[in-house]
């Protein structure tokens, strides 16, 4: 068989020259998983050119960015290699359930290499070839392969790739069943570097500060899904490119959530802003090790940046003076102090894993610390029976997670009306409010401009 035009290190060229019908590959984190299954895709397509036929692939990936990437830093890259011209474009594809941007090459020969989201109506509108790009953090993956069987079924070859996310999804599945039909590949981190990978593993381990994330994404481990609070297929179903950037806020109202810490624990502010019925996350803040100033002026900032309608502060223990002392910038009536008690707690999560099920919250795509905190959190039974939340193997105590449910939580009530007008920038007091009479207990910058009013949730 002939050789690649790409140099490759060992588990690559034993990837690359694995031509089984079914393939399956678990891989470390950034070692090449799909730089070198779109190389044996182009080489497939290369191939067909010189015999004169037609090699027709799929890529489907967890999103347009995924799928984009995969096209424009492996298949065009790999054809240049090649030598092999192409006409590329990029253009809206029509299925069953609606319009999917998808991007394409085509090759002399009438080869063609399409990639696009993976789900059920894209898995069922092709009759080719399948690459399933890290098919374990694909939204619905047991739906996107029952629609995609069938097709394959005719006799097209599939390659599926991921790093493990949990037991519940159905990459899972594939990597550990025990038939002989699927030619499975297992690269963790220490088998790449000893197959000539450039990587310092002590220093990734340490870089890195999290044993659980290097476990899984570097280790390869199964997480056990059973007990967590979150599973990693609910967090990714609300995952989006488009959330935790502050330059996509509209301008509408938002709801901030607070989790206090000061030594070993984040200092976290999540803002999440309403656009219809979903909570879009805006901006996270983080902070270590930061002093209480520090703490008070970045709280501030968002105060100015954001409308904010509410504020959720954790007030156990050293919690009391930061909610006391916000409290007196902004207001009795727009910030609320939350003692984490085990009730609490469990009304919290509750009510943030109900926004997660129904698809009613937006996080930052492709933040493997987050999706690491959320999926650490655990409900476990206390020696009476009642319910309590751990998070377990980290100093941070899951810290982003409980900022993103007290805020959340900032969004709960019924909807008023409410409107105000705004003051000259002369006249405006502390963060542009108004100027705060001794005896005025509103202390409410919230101020949207004239003859607007703005349907919250307060």
């Amino acid at each position: 068989m002939r050789s690649p035009a790409v140099p490759l290190y060992g588990y690559q060229q034993r990837w690359f020259l694995d031509r089984s019908r079914f393939k399956a590959g678990m891989f470390s984190r950034q070692t090449g998983k799909t730089f070198t299954t779109t190389l044996e895709i182009t080489d497939r397509c290369f191939t067909a050119a010189t015999q004169v036929r037609r090699e027709p692939w799929v890529i489907l990936s967890r999103g347009e960015r995924q799928a984009k990437q995969a096209m424009d830093e492996g298949v065009k890259l790999h054809s240049k290699a090649y030598g092999l011209a192409f006409e590329a474009a990029e253009f809206d594809w029509q299925g069953e359930e609606g319009s999917h941007r998808a991007c394409e090459v085509v090759f002399p020969h009438g080869s063609r290499i399409i990639a696009l989201p993976a789900n059920p109506d894209t898995a069922r509108g092709f009759s080719a070839n399948v690459f399933l790009d890290e098919f374990a953090i694909h939204k619905n993956s047991r739906d996107v392969w029952g629609a995609l069987f069938p097709v394959i079924s005719k006799g097209w070859d599939i390659r599926v790739t991921s790093t493990p996310k949990g037991k519940g999804n159905k990459f899972y599945e594939i990597m550990t069943g025990q038939d002989k039909t699927w030619s499975r590949h297992i690269v963790d981190i220490h088998q790449a570097v000893a197959d000539g990978l450039d990587r310092n593993i002590e220093e990734l381990r340490a870089g890195l500060a999290d044993d659980e994330l290097w476990d899984q994404e570097f280790l390869l481990k199964w997480l056990d899904e059973a007990s967590a609070w979150l599973p990693y297929e609910l967090i990714f179903s609300v995952e989006d490119h488009n959330a935790g950037d502050p330059d996509q806020y509209q301008g509408g109202v938002c709801f901030v959530g607070v989790d206090i810490g000061l030594r070993n624990d984040l200092f976290v502010i999540w803002v999440l802003e309403l656009v219809g019925d979903v909570l879009w996350t805006r901006e996270v803040v983080e902070l270590k090790r930061a002093k209480f100033a520090e703490q008070d002026a970045a709280l501030d900032e968002i105060m100015e940046r954001y409308r904010v309608g509410r504020v959720c502060m954790d007030q156990t223990g050293m919690g009391e003076k930061p909610v006391e002392d916000a409290k007196r910038r902004y207001g009795d009536s727009r910030v609320e102090g939350v003692l984490f008690t085990p009730a609490n707690k469990l009304v919290m999560a509750t009510a943030g894993k109900e926004k997660f099920e129904d698809r009613k919250v937006r996080i930052a795509e492709g933040n493997y610390a987050l999706r690491a905190d959320l999926h650490k959190l655990r409900r476990m039974l206390g020696p009476t029976g009642a319910p309590r939340f751990v998070a377990e193997r980290d100093e941070d105590h899951a810290d982003r997670t409980w900022a993103l449910f007290l805020a959340i939580n900032a969004a709960a009530g019924d909807q008023v009306e409410y409107a105000y007008r705004p003051a000259g920038s002369d006249q405006l007091g502390h963060n542009g409010g108004p100027p705060l009479d001794d005896d005025d207990d509103s202390r409410d910058p919230f101020r949207p401009p004239v003859g607007r009013s703005f349907r919250g949730r307060l």
